[in-house]
């Protein structure tokens, strides 16, 4: 057993508050596309890898999306979010609770279903450089969440196992994909799920956002 714990945290919606503008940019993409979609519904897949929420996307709306129609839609997402980016600001307390664990020694990895392009516009609302941190994004896996690939490689890229970890998301995904990984879930409020979907999803634990998380951290990690 590892005397301190490593952390492996989602990016939007849990250290950046990104979550209505990534809302927001799918809802444009799918308009320039004609497919109606309320907005609300597009919120419950967020936290999805592209694919797999077009998928899910295309279940819903009983439409059947052509591979040339997805990656039309997947740009037209990208180019609306990175015009939204002025919007995007770090979640209270994310920088801190950051440094905090650094402070501690306790290892820490960001691992997002975006693409690399978007997790440069979130990190950069971090004050951080992709070069200079342990990170995951969609590109380095095949499949994203819910699947356990992300945080498996994440485990794997800070060089411990994935069952001592915890993973710190805002979305049922993050949760369900830390449960099939078995890891500890740690839930924020910060992405728009509340306490029992993400205690339902398998969180052990529920924050409001990094700040809160900062307040208590003694109740989730060992620090020696």
């Amino acid at each position: 057993m590892r005397d301190k714990t490593s952390f492996i945290f989602d990016l939007d919606g849990t250290l950046t508050d990104s979550v209505y503008q990534n809302v927001a940019a799918w809802k444009e993409a799918l308009d320039a596309e004609d497919i109606p979609l309320a907005m609300w519904r597009i919120h419950r897949k967020i936290g999805m890898s592209g694919g797999l929420m077009l998928k899910n996307l295309s279940r819903e709306t009983g439409l059947e999306l052509s591979e040339q129609q997805a990656k039309r839609l997947s740009k037209l997402h990208a180019e609306a979010y990175e015009r939204l980016q002025g919007q995007i600001i770090a979640l209270p307390g994310a920088m801190d609770l950051l440094n905090r664990l650094n402070d501690e020694n306790l290892s820490w990895c960001i691992a997002t279903s975006g693409e690399m392009a978007t997790a440069e516009i979130n990190l950069k609302a971090l004050g951080l450089k992709s070069d200079s941190i342990n990170l995951v994004t969609r590109d380095d896996v095949k499949q994203g969440k819910p699947d356990p690939s992300l945080f498996i490689a994440a485990a794997d890229k800070m060089g411990v196992p994935i069952e001592e970890c915890l993973v710190v998301g805002d979305a049922i995904w993050d949760m369900l994909a830390a449960r099939r990984a078995k890891a500890i879930g740690i839930g924020l409020l910060s992405g728009g799920y509340d306490v029992s979907e993400l205690e339902r999803a398998g969180a052990l634990r529920v924050y409001d956002d990094p700040l809160d998380l900062l307040n208590h951290l003694d109740e989730v990690a060992t620090f020696e």
